[in-house]
């Protein structure tokens, strides 16, 4: 089987399982993470995972803890960041074994997740024995968890590794104990849904072998489970004739009462049927409503590219009229500012797909830098923190200048007498930065986080700022594929967090 087919084989295996994580309500970093779309911004997905991780284990909630860190950890080597995803796997191993809450039980089925991530990582590089080694690592963890669901995993798992490796024989007897499994709780259409995948991906890949024996095997369980479940529904039935023969004698042996019984099963046959047409009418016009929906979007979102192009273009237009005008009155000051904003904010959008440049930059001194620029700013006694390791690292200088100039800006504006603003830079992992801007001046309420970063949400006093400064810096941190949040835990007033993956 080639890489393709794997991968294809891999999914319906473990589409056709369940989850062997708990089912409890997911916490609101968890939600956030699901609701990112990965092929658009896999960085912020990625990093709300991580933070949904950590939360989960500081509560004691080990299982959720590792089922979102084994999904961050995906995120990870997707990317091919293999030595990310084998550092945060190290991460979540020592925040089960320190955890006093969980059972052993319950522990042994986060172990589980760990070593499976690491073996679908293996497979990926396909190094057969540390794939084996993980494995056997799996097994133990699952018998010890004593769940049935992460039993059920491993078969899929073993599946994956015989056939990815050529150990046809292996691999149907796992398929085989499979599919009994999946037979005897009478998930007949999951059986025959991997089946069919199995030959159509045997045809694909070209593997007479595989299509072969997967044919073979699908008729074999075809015309024993026929016969299981026309025996069932031949119970059924009698059960059902049973039943109602008892429930008519039950209530009345005449004649009128049979006769009765008789129309009010043809009333509710009328009725249902009734009820089927007007689902079917009632389906019918979502299925187009569906449609129209999806034109309209298009239509939009391809509406707003024009209309982000055309308020670009006027603003480009109006400038030069704009600057014959005096710039000394606030008004024309505030029009041209808002004319550049304006530009800047459709370049920005318009350019996305570009590839930013980088360059080596010392961090002290380029952080100092920024910070001495608001030190004529700030009000009396207000303290200026810098707190950088010495070291150097690849960035788009003027896009970070830019986002951490008006940032910090910000901060001198909205901090009291009196009180400390910071500037810090961490190094989280090989590839990921985080540039932090915090100051002890009011907090932002929670209900506006989100909207300080979205332009035009409202009519504004263009003399008293435009409120494009934010999502202009969020625009850029996203080109450079990062994000710039609010940092919810922070309280002592407001954290920008820059984060960025190079």
């Amino acid at each position: 089987m080639n890489k393709k087919t794997l991968i294809l084989l891999f999914c319906v295996l473990l589409g056709s399982g369940v989850s062997i994580a708990e089912e409890v309500q997911k916490s609101e970093l968890q939600q956030r993470a699901e609701a990112v779309d990965v092929n658009k911004n896999i960085a912020s997905a990625r990093s709300t995972f991580i933070r949904a991780f950590e939360d989960y284990a500081s509560k004691g909630h080990i299982r959720q803890a590792a089922e979102c860190g084994a999904k961050a950890t995906a995120l990870y080597y997707k990317e091919n960041m293999y030595q990310e995803a084998f550092d945060l796997l190290r991460r979540i191993d020592q925040a089960i074994n320190a955890d006093s809450k969980s059972s052993a039980g319950e522990k042994a089925a986060a172990h589980y997740m760990t070593s499976r991530e690491r073996m679908q990582m293996y497979m990926k590089m396909r190094r057969g024995a540390n794939v084996l080694e993980h494995l056997k690592a799996m097994e133990n963890y699952a018998n010890l968890s004593g769940d049935e669901q992460v039993k059920n995993d491993l078969l899929y798992n073993k599946t994956v590794y015989y056939y990815a490796f050529g150990q046809t024989a292996e691999g149907n007897a796992v398929f085989k104990e499979m599919a009994d499994k999946l037979t005897k709780s009478k998930e007949y259409d999951k059986v025959d849904e991997v089946y069919q995948t199995l030959i159509a991906n045997g045809r694909k890949s070209n593997s007479a072998n595989l299509v072969a024996q997967s044919y073979m095997g699908y008729m074999a369980w075809k015309d024993s489970t026929t016969a299981l479940k026309y025996a069932d529904e031949i119970a059924a039935l009698k059960k059902q004739i049973s039943d109602n023969e008892a429930s008519i004698a039950e209530k009345d042996s005449s004649l009128a009462t049979r006769m009765g019984f008789i129309i009010a099963l043809g009333v509710l046959a009328a009725a249902l049927a009734a009820v089927l047409v007007v689902g079917g009418i009632i389906l019918l016009r979502y299925i187009l409503l569906t449609r129209k929906q999806k034109k309209n979007i298009q239509l939009l979102t391809e509406s707003n590219a024009l209309k982000a192009q055309f308020i670009s273009n006027i603003a480009a237009q109006l400038e030069p009229t704009f600057k014959k005008l005096d710039s000394s009155v606030p008004e024309v000051k505030a029009l041209l500012a808002f004319s550049e904003h304006i530009q800047t904010l459709s370049a920005l959008e318009n350019s996305m797909d570009e590839v930013v440049e980088l360059e080596e930059t010392s961090i002290p001194p380029f952080c100092e830098g920024l910070m001495a620029q608001i030190r004529s700013k700030v009000k009396e006694e207000v303290t200026l923190t810098t707190n950088t390791p010495k070291m150097s690292a690849t960035i788009n200088k003027e896009y970070v200048s830019h986002i951490l100039s008006h940032l910090l800006n910000n901060a001198a504006i909205y901090t009291p007498a009196g009180g400390t603003i910071w500037l810090d830079f961490k190094k989280r992992s090989a590839h990921t930065l985080q540039f932090l801007v915090s100051n002890t001046g009011s907090d932002i309420p929670e209900e506006k986080r989100d909207d300080v970063f979205k332009p035009f949400l409202e009519i504004r006093d263009l003399t008293e700022g435009d409120g494009l400064g934010l999502p202009i810096c969020k625009q850029m941190a996203l080109k450079m594929d990062g994000d710039l949040e609010i940092d919810p835990e922070f309280t002592k007033g407001v954290r920008f967090v820059l984060e960025l993956h190079v």
